[in-house]
């Protein structure tokens, strides 16, 4: 597939244009016009982009890219090291942030929703991020976190009673923990999110609404995936999900 095409084709699809980032949403590295191999994955590291490398990719496609907001301009150190990979690779990387966690079908939020069983019936938070579920029948927090650990593949930090009754889940996958007072507002049991702050135990055990952290790499896993599907079978493209472990 042409580059061109494909980036106007994602851009498109992801609606970059609704939303304002904290990084360039699209093509952040221009690499080969032709692109036959994709590989997603969470974040552009150098261990993902050697693999993808490895592999044969013509272009890779993070949720987790390069040039965010504030940060030192300078190509030096890490940034050099990897923008190397890139370039005398002639790889390309696109990088989708906000809009891959925002997608109604193929976004991080829509995702683990449908892994988890949760049909959204409502949204909250900053950009109506936030996701919200009724549960068709009430469980327990010791219940949900089960749950959560099967379908994510590691243990969530929890707040809250194990024995409290859930109906209501409100969830952002990633770093959203600030917008555990507005999952609050909303009408969540139980708010869960990737990452925690200091102040959320306490806000947790004074609200009585319940928190999961179930990291931020876990949860941000399938709205790559579901993009690079989407992508292998509506084009002529081969696709491979990287996973580099990451326990945060």
């Amino acid at each position: 597939m042409d580059r061109i095409e494909l980036e106007l084709y994602l851009n498109n699809l992801l609606e970059t244009a609704r939303f304002k980032d904290y990084c360039p949403n699209g093509l952040q590295v221009e690499g080969r016009r032709r692109i036959s191999r994709l590989a997603t994955g969470v974040t552009a590291s150098a261990a993902f982009l050697e693999a993808a490398l490895e592999w044969g990719a013509d272009a890779v496609l993070v949720h987790h890219g390069y040039f965010w907001r504030n940060e030192a301009p300078q190509i030096t150190g890490r940034k050099h090291a990897r923008l190397k990979l890139l370039l005398a690779n002639d790889l390309n990387l696109f990088a989708y942030h906000l809009p891959l966690d925002d997608h109604s079908e193929l976004g991080n939020n829509a995702q683990i929703g449908e892994k988890m069983g949760w049909i959204g019936d409502a949204r909250f938070g900053e950009n109506d991020l936030g996701w919200l579920a009724t549960l068709p029948m009430p469980i327990t927090l010791s219940h949900l976190t089960a749950e959560i650990e099967q379908t994510l593949g590691r243990a969530p930090l929890v707040f809250g009673d194990p024995d409290m009754e859930l109906r209501r889940v409100g969830w952002c996958t990633g770093a959203a923990q600030s917008m555990f007072g507005a999952a609050i507002d909303a009408g969540a049991d139980v708010y869960v999110t990737g990452e925690v702050s200091e102040s959320v135990m306490h806000a947790a055990a004074e609200s009585g609404v319940a928190f999961l952290a179930a990291g931020h790499h876990a949860t941000e896993r399938f709205g790559v995936q579901a993009v690079g599907k989407h992508l292998s079978e509506s084009f002529d493209i081969e696709h491979l999900f990287i996973d580099i472990p990451n326990p945060v």
